[in-house]
């Protein structure tokens, strides 16, 4: 893995960028800029604890385009990011615009919308029982969204060597591709994404053999063939609410609900990554699933930032200045 590091860094796609990224960014400009958003996160989540998860899954979402610059929060027509097919389901814009327009009444054009993005998702994973970390800012807003940008987003049908690519390309390791996957530990997804894998897996149809026997009529239940296809279901099987290692473990046993987090385990190498956090010796001697993680979210939360001179401080997260 030391090797495939050093890979990555010299490579010269989209990539990480340290920037003038740093932590407490806004302590002069704005220093409550931080607990506003958290205090939006917080309310948000009181009425509606399926938030949790959107969030996060928007940061991703988000950094996967054009870099970590809140292009995906644009609503200017048909056209716009957001509208992408592998954007589909993504949500929590209000929760963003909410924390914007707290922010502009406090310390107005001095906070990114990128920013509040990743700190949402920071509070999101907190609030779900997660690691709290440190979240570097000082990303500035893209003046670019365009709904083509996100034809390459990961997706859930993708084979394990077109996941490590995509990662790959955005200057991420197949050690980020199992720890941000397993963000999957928290939040539901729909029927419509398993119908495929339950009924129509291979050719001569039938389901995915990697889904365990037992687990499969529980599945066909709450998503039988030619049935609702926006039911949705837990993504991590009993421990939908926690944000845990749980969601590792279902993977090992074939409890995966998505392919994609199936074929974490078909590879060699993310299944040595898988299998890291569980055994005797783990977690005091082991590795700390949650340290890692904190490292992979900050990590893909530099993928491709605007800084300095580079993009804008929105005044509205919808629309560009």
């Amino acid at each position: 893995m030391a090797l495939v590091f050093l890979l990555l860094v010299s490579v010269s796609f989209i990539g990480i960028s340290q920037g003038q990224l740093k932590v407490g960014f806004y302590s002069n400009t704005c220093p409550d800029a931080e607990s506003i958003v958290s205090g939006v996160v917080q309310n948000a989540a009181q009425s509606n604890s399926n938030i949790l998860p959107v969030l996060l899954r928007l940061h991703f979402h988000d950094c996967f385009v054009e870099g970590c610059d809140g292009s995906i929060l644009i609503e200017n027509g048909p056209n716009a990011e957001r509208h992408a097919f592998g954007h589909q389901g993504v949500g929590g814009f209000e929760v963003i615009d909410q924390a914007k327009a707290q922010l502009e009444a406090t310390c107005p054009g001095v906070v990114s919308c990128a920013d509040i993005v990743a700190l949402a998702a920071r509070d999101a994973i907190a609030l779900a029982n997660g690691p709290s970390y440190e979240v570097p800012t000082g990303r500035r807003d893209g003046r670019v969204s365009e709904v083509s940008l996100a034809d390459n987003m990961p997706d859930v049908s993708n084979s394990i060597q077109q996941l490590k690519a995509k990662f790959l390309q955005k200057g991420l390791s197949e050690k980020d591709l199992v720890l941000l996957s397993a963000a999957h530990t928290i939040g539901t997804t729909a029927c419509f994404f398993m119908t495929k894998r339950l009924y129509n897996f291979s050719p001569g149809g039938g389901s995915d053999p990697a889904i365990n026997p037992e687990f499969i009529p529980q599945l066909q239940s709450v998503c039988p063939q030619n049935g609702d296809v926006n039911v949705r279901l837990p993504i991590d099987r009993e421990s939908e609410q926690t944000f845990d290692k749980n969601i590792l473990d279902n993977i090992r046993n074939g409890f995966a609900v998505l392919e994609s987090d199936a074929r974490l385990y078909d590879d060699v190498t993310t299944r040595i990554v898988v299998d890291s956090y569980f055994g005797l010796l783990n977690p005091i001697f082991g590795s700390s699933f949650e340290a890692d993680f904190v490292e992979s979210i900050v990590k893909m939360g530099q993928i491709g930032v605007k800084t300095g001179s580079k993009g804008e401080i929105r005044r509205v997260c919808t629309a560009f200045n």
